[in-house]
């Protein structure tokens, strides 16, 4: 069984990225679940939403306390909450960045883990360029799939009509097929940062 954590901030789709996830690997033959945590979800304020995928049912629906993949969608979050909890030693993170992790402060958690899996991605950025607004879960997710290869990008565009549609969706799919690429290329260089060739937001 796969499991996915997603941090960010009330406002960000937290939720809805997990949602999506689901959807892809729906998509994709597997058995899915996505769900929030229960706390504050006003904007600004901590969210934690998480996913599991397996080929097989899933009977539980429990919290993730042990992730497979981390998906960071605010790099805030690093130093005020313990988003590295419970990671499996070699586990993905793709945070929300345009910084490479190198630059994140966190020497201890590149110690502990493997550290080839990590990426950062400038979601935030990206979604600008193509939303107008700083909204990064449907980028994230394009970057999680080149990252991990657990979905393929058709299935996180599926996702993304399915929840959006129209206009709004053109728009996330372009966003998250951006950060499909921008991934696959910093994966393949050995990069620690993808996307980060102009000037962002975080």
């Amino acid at each position: 069984m796969l499991q996915v954590r997603i941090h960010g901030r009330g406002g960000q789709g937290v939720v809805t990225a997990a949602e999506m996830l689901s959807i892809a690997a729906f998509e994709e033959g597997r058995h899915a679940q996505a769900f929030p945590s229960f706390g504050s979800e006003r904007t600004g304020a901590p969210v934690v939403a998480f996913c599991r995928i397996d080929d097989q049912p899933i009977q539980i629906r429990e919290p993730i306390l042990a992730p497979d993949v981390l998906i960071i969608q605010d790099a805030t979050l690093l130093h005020q909450v313990d988003v590295f909890q419970g990671l499996k030693l070699d586990g993905y993170v793709l945070i929300n960045s345009r910084h490479p992790f190198d630059e994140l402060g966190l020497e201890d958690i590149a110690e502990r883990f493997c550290r080839e899996r990590f990426i950062t991605l400038s979601a935030t950025e990206i979604a600008l360029r193509h939303l107008g607004r700083p909204l990064p879960n449907a980028v994230l997710l394009g970057g999680f799939a080149a990252l991990t290869g657990l979905v393929g990008l058709d299935g996180v565009a599926h996702a993304i009509e399915h929840k959006f549609g129209g206009e709004i969706a053109r728009r996330n799919i372009a966003a998250a097929t951006e950060a499909y690429e921008a991934v696959a290329d910093a994966t393949r260089s050995g990069a620690s940062v993808a996307g980060a060739s102009q000037e962002a937001t975080e």
